[in-house]
């Protein structure tokens, strides 16, 4: 039994403050992993990633390891990665295609939706084992809906549904899609992968800060303020020079230029940031001009100009995903451990844009999302300090409060900051944690309902 009960965790969180030990608890960790990873609604894969029969993707659900699969009926599952025998690993590859999965202890062998298909020494066994028991099987999650291609699981059997569990986030989906001439997207280009000794909460709420770049980045900004423009340089240097001068941009412009939107069960979003035509694709980019064409001639002038003047840098889907529609990258963290989290970056690609539209939004990734990346260094860094200095036995409290006077409600359920620096992200994801682990909340912003 946990030694946090639902009035103790409450006391943990209040209106402009949250506890320290929700960064540094196991006990709470296990907890966020049973009462929010596994009874929520989680980001499990995309579509174009199991395209054919027998295509797979491993992931995870919280700390559990799943199977992303396409069977032979074209339907798709999520199947729990673990032999009905012995309890193994069944799958150790991190993708594929197979026309079956075996386990390497016993070679018991499983359909693609996760059936028996085969136990070695069957005679041997009790007649009690029954091939059909749906328990004995690599078990389907109970729950998976995909939402224009993106797939969500929950280990629950009952709850909100998909559509209402995302709300008025899921337009920050739509934006990422329909920007895609053919309204089709798919994963390409690899993947990044990164971990940092810190809390899973944290890769969230930095992704919605927009206090932070003054400090967190100011060694890449000074760097970038020196260079010379005169200087050629491919698209990867060009797109990095300006993303790392735009960080330097004041305060007086990040409170008052940028927006930041907070909606029910822990959601929310930031407006984008940048000012500069080079940076923002422009009609002056002779690619996004041919870009803009195709677009027009697929969805018409008037509907590619409302898709274009969505303006959105990061959305966070609590628990487990943040993502950037305007160039299509796509963050999915996995908590290891208290103190340990891993994130992986997918790229998408638009289907009928130009193919250098892709390659700009592959240089666009290197330097935001690479591992070698300076921007990203800088809040990996920022990860473990935060994860040591936790440790320490300073302030108890974790101030939350900046902006809490002054947010106002939005018109599609949630609220906004007035200024962009508000720390209403924060409170909308605490205030949604504190409801799923103790009574089924679902964030602050849903009092604007």
């Amino acid at each position: 039994m946990s030694k946090h009960s639902t009035q103790t965790l409450a006391q943990l969180v209040q209106p402009d403050r949250v506890h320290r030990t929700l960064y540094t608890d196991p006990a709470i960790f296990a907890l966020e992993m049973e009462r929010i990873f596994e009874r929520t609604w989680i980001y499990v894969g995309h579509e174009s990633q199991v395209r054919n029969p027998g295509d797979f993707v491993a992931t995870r659900i919280g700390t559990k390891p799943v199977l992303l699969t396409r069977h032979g009926d074209g339907r798709i599952h999520v199947l729990h990665n673990q032999c009905a025998h012995r309890g193994a690993q069944v799958v150790a590859d991190a993708s594929g295609n197979a026309q079956e999965f075996r386990c390497c202890y016993h070679g018991w062998s499983y359909h693609t939706d996760g059936r028996i298909k085969n136990i070695p020494l069957r005679h041997g066994y009790s007649q009690r084992l029954d091939v059909n028991d749906p328990k004995l099987a690599m078990v389907q999650v109970p729950r998976v809906q995909s939402y224009r291609g993106f797939v969500f699981a929950s280990l629950v059997a009952d709850g909100p549904s998909l559509a209402d569990f995302l709300g008025y986030i899921a337009t920050s989906l739509d934006d990422m899609v329909d920007r895609a001439p053919d309204g089709e997207i798919e994963v390409a280009g690899g993947s990044f992968k990164h971990v940092y000794h810190g809390n899973w909460k944290l890769y969230l709420e930095n992704l919605l800060d927009v206090a932070h770049p003054l400090f967190v980045h100011q060694s890449s900004i000074e760097a970038a303020k020196v260079q010379d423009d005169s200087v050629p340089s491919d698209g990867s240097g060009e797109i990095a020079i300006r993303q790392m001068r735009q960080n330097g941009a004041s305060y007086g412009f990040f409170e008052s230029q940028v927006g930041i939107w907070a909606y029910p069960n822990g959601h929310g979003y930031m407006g984008d940031y940048h000012d500069d035509a080079k940076l923002v694709a422009a009609m002056n980019d002779p690619v996004f001009r041919e870009y803009r064409e195709a677009l027009e001639v697929k969805k018409g002038a008037a509907e590619a100009k409302r898709i274009l003047e969505v303006k959105r840098w990061n959305t966070n889907i609590y628990p487990n995903v943040s993502f950037m529609s305007q160039f299509q990258q796509f963050r999915v963290v996995h908590p290891i451990a208290v103190d340990k989290t891993v994130v992986y970056t997918y790229q998408f690609r638009l289907k009928g844009a130009p193919d250098r539209i892709f390659r700009h939004a592959i240089a666009f990734a290197n330097v935001v999302n690479g591992t070698g990346s300076l921007v990203l260094t800088d809040d990996l860094e920022t990860y473990n300090r935060i994860g040591t200095g936790m440790g320490s036995a300073g302030a108890e409290w974790i101030q939350i409060g900046r902006g809490l006077d002054t947010d106002v409600p939005d018109a599609h359920h949630g609220r906004r900051g007035k200024n962009s620096t508000s720390e209403i992200y924060l409170r909308n994801m605490y205030d949604a944690w504190l409801g799923y682990m103790t009574k089924g909340g679902r964030g602050l912003a849903a009092a604007a309902e």
